[in-house]
Parts: structure tokens; C-alpha cells; sequence
């Protein structure tokens, strides 16, 4: 058994939790591993340069399928980098709108502000500043800002 690592083991080194581990097996992120008689997963190193990779990946803005594809390519022998340029540039548009959204959305916040200052109460049921609300590019904007806050893993 020498050279190998449980589960709990591969977890700390790769700075990830023995439940993150399961669902990438589980995803097929991570291969299925070998097995003790008594049934206790056994890793190499591999295992745990896959596993440092996909959180490393993770870290960069890449979701579990990006990731996945990236690694059915590395594990057909062909050259996953060229397939992590192209969603590289996928991601850099991607923030480039968000970024243009944000913006349109910081100045139609001011404006907000600017216009409601001068009146403090607002008709509406509750706030009128509120319920006046903000335009459908900035709640997109809102809403991948808050799904970056609550991703798992």
C-alpha cells in the first residue's frame, strides 16, 4: 500500500473535502478508484495532480463540464491547452460584458439616487425607490455576481 493515499488523505493535499472528492468521481471529473479488500479508496499522486488541477481550474471561472471536457482531451492523448485558449476567450467576453452591464448598471443606480434624493418619500406599496428598480442588464449583472458568491466547491 505503499504510495497510496485514502480518501481523506488525497482531500488535504489537494486543499479539497473527502464530499468534494465523492461527487467528482461521481461526475467522472475524478476516474474511479482502486479499492482495499475492506472496501476504503486507495489514489496515486495522479489523483492528486487531477484533483489540484480541477480546483485550480475551478478557481480560474471554469465549470465542472469546461473542466471535464478539458480532461476527456488530456485523457485521449490530445492537447487539452488549445481547448482551454478558446474558453479562455469565451470567459474574457463573457466578463467584458458583465463588466459593460456592471457599468450601465452603477449609472443607472446614480441616476436613481440622484433623482430620489430630492424627494425622500417615494409613492409605492413599500419603496417606490425600490420598486422603480433596475433594468433587466443590470439584475443580469446582480445575478452572476451573487451565483459567483454560492458556488460550491
Amino acid at each position: 500500500m505503499s504510495g497510496r493515499l485514502k480518501i481523506g488523505e488525497l482531500a488535504k493535499r489537494s486543499g479539497a473535502t473527502t464530499k468534494t472528492v465523492r461527487y467528482y468521481e461521481l461526475l467522472g471529473l475524478l476516474h474511479e478508484p482502486e479499492r482495499t479488500e475492506s472496501g476504503y479508496r486507495l489514489y496515486d499522486e495522479k489523483d492528486v495532480e487531477r484533483l489540484t488541477f480541477i480546483r485550480k481550474a475551478k478557481s480560474l471561472g471554469f465549470s465542472l463540464t469546461e473542466i471535464g471536457e478539458t480532461l476527456t482531451l488530456f485523457d485521449s492523448q490530445q492537447a487539452p491547452c488549445v481547448h482551454v485558449l478558446a474558453l479562455l476567450d469565451r470567459k474574457v467576453l463573457e466578463i467584458d460584458r458583465l463588466v459593460s452591464e456592471l457599468k450601465e448598471l452603477q449609472q443607472e443606480l446614480a441616476r436613481l439616487r440622484e433623482e430620489s434624493a430630492a424627494r425622500a418619500e417615494q409613492s409605492g406599496h413599500i419603496c417606490g425607490i425600490v420598486e422603480r428598480g433596475i433594468h433587466a442588464k443590470g439584475q443580469a449583472a446582480l445575478t452572476w455576481i451573487e451565483s459567483q458568491r454560492l458556488d460550491p466547491a
